[in-house]
């Protein structure tokens, strides 16, 4: 038997003794009158509370350390605002609640009743005039105190990973402020939040490859959705002009420090704006967030200083590949030279790929790790971008960005294309590169383009990573860091 069997099985003796004696296990009557963080702002405030004669507290958590000292004993216990330690005495709370007290383990759970004193080393300790078992742990926690380094251990077991590891907590605490905080800034400027299908009949909005499933009662297949886009898009066809959408969308895809399955996004749309509009409007988005979540617009990320606040550089990806890249100028628009380049420099091409596609995976190679600055990457070509607005001048590229933080994609936006007549090429396109095995190309899509027939006025769209986002502003590397179950192979 291994010690962790060893331990179990000694818990489980345990309980059985308790049980025999009365003592319930798992009672649901035992009230809090505040959280631990609550006690400690009340006598923060009120200072003549704290004393033996003071006002009496009901405070409850998980025991997390205990230092017996014969017939009295200090126990540290949190729950999940704060910790505090307690002080408990068998001549306060009688032989037998003493006795129970000292069959119990490190991760129970605990109800203390009692008024607060400090410590003559000047801790806040509540003194235990009643003591109740709230819970009975049967697994002990991992023995270090200080956190579990293992990370198959802390993705796979989360909830123990947010017991003992402080960081932890924060990174979670500080994702739900900033998701907050995001759905307050689009309601702020007049957006209305919206829910659109997880399942859908057609996988749009994006080139990935979808999950897929079936539904008995209507007997066909539907896809979890890679993007909200195009219902999105529907309802400002609609009238809806101003929208947003905070939403999991699933891709077909590996996994890796910046990848999961499954993912969170903000996707939202407004009407009468443009690109560039949405490119001011997402440096105004960064910069306050910032702010409000770490104190300051810079933030420092993996050893980089980043400065968020607003005024940043813009950029087309040719110039980029020109001024970052090192791509002799004199060969950004020829097929055959780049095709060379590529091959000289070990960047995997097909040459099938057009002209547009090979200058995009030449920058993803060249430039977008070196992007660590916020960084607006513009002038799209037509061939990644189908749902986008050409260019009025150079209708070879459109009127798109994504932006760029510590070498990684953080948002993608453009101006939309409200001609039915152009999108429904567009997606003759991305049909004619699926048929030539791009397997993540957009599919037909007759009942958006219907959609557009009815008239879509001059709009521009967004979508931002909400992961990608959480790591930057908690300085996390791994995406596993930022999500609370992230998707991992099964334990053989």
């Amino acid at each position: 038997m291994d010690k962790d069997s060893k331990l179990i099985q000694l818990r489980k003796e345990k309980i059985q003794e308790l049980k025999e004696n009365g003592v319930s296990l798992y009672p649901n009557d035992f009230k809090p009158s505040c959280n631990i963080s609550q006690l400690k702002d009340i006598l923060e405030q009120s200072p003549e509370k704290i004393g033996e004669n003071g006002e009496h507290f009901h405070i409850s958590g998980r025991m997390m350390a205990v230092n017996n000292m014969g017939k009295s004993s200090f126990i540290r216990f949190k729950d999940g605002s704060d910790h505090i330690q307690a002080y408990i005495q068998k001549n306060k709370v009688g032989a037998s609640t003493y006795d129970m007290f000292k069959k119990l383990d490190i991760g129970d759970f605990i109800g203390i009743s009692g008024p607060a004193f400090t410590t003559r080393t000047g801790e806040l300790t509540l003194l235990a005039i009643e003591f109740r078992l709230l819970s009975k742990a049967v697994r002990p926690l991992p023995e270090k105190f200080h956190g579990i380094k293992d990370p198959e251990i802390r993705y796979r077991q989360r909830y123990l990973d947010l017991i003992m590891n402080e960081q932890t907590r924060q990174i979670f605490i500080k994702r739900s402020r900033i998701i907050a905080y995001m759905r307050a800034f689009f309601e702020k400027n007049g957006f209305m939040e919206v829910e659109t299908p997880m399942m859908q009949p057609l996988a749009g909005g994006a080139e990935a490859t979808p999950f897929k499933t079936w539904h008995n009662a209507l007997g066909m297949e539907l896809f979890l959705r890679i993007a909200p886009e195009l219902y999105l898009k529907r309802l400002v066809v609609g009238g809806f002009e101003k929208v947003f959408e905070i939403n999991r969308n699933f891709r077909n895809e590996g996994v890796s420090a910046r990848h999961n399955p499954e993912f969170t996004m903000v996707e939202f749309y407004q009407a009468y704006a443009d690109y560039t509009h949405l490119m001011d409007f997402t440096e105004n988005l960064f910069e306050s967030l910032a702010v409000e979540i770490t104190g300051s617009a810079v933030i420092e990320y993996q050893g980089d200083k980043i400065d968020l606040k607003k005024g940043w550089k813009r950029i087309t990806m040719v110039d980029s590949l020109i001024q970052i890249g090192g791509i002799d100028p004199s060969i950004i628009n020829d097929t055959s030279a780049l095709l060379k380049f590529a091959e000289e420099n070990n960047i995997k091409i097909t040459k099938k790929d057009r002209l547009g596609k090979i200058i995009t995976k030449l920058f993803d190679v060249l430039v977008e790790p070196k992007l660590i600055q916020p960084t607006f990457i513009t002038g799209y070509p037509v061939e990644v971008s189908p749902l986008s607005r050409k260019n009025e001048s150079d209708p070879e590229l459109t009127d798109r960005f994504e932006l760029f933080i510590a070498g990684r994609e953080i948002a993608n936006g453009f101006s939309e294309i409200n001609d039915p007549e152009d999108q429904h090429q567009r997606f003759l396109m991305q049909v004619r590169q699926k048929d030539e095995g791009n397997t993540e190309a957009h599919i037909m899509d007759a009942d958006y383009v219907e959609a557009l027939e009815y008239g879509m006025p001059p709009t521009a769209g967004e979508g931002i990573g909400i992961d990608r986002l959480v790591m930057l502003l908690t300085d996390s590397a791994s995406i596993r860091e930022v999500i609370l179950f992230p998707h991992m192979k099964k334990n053989n």
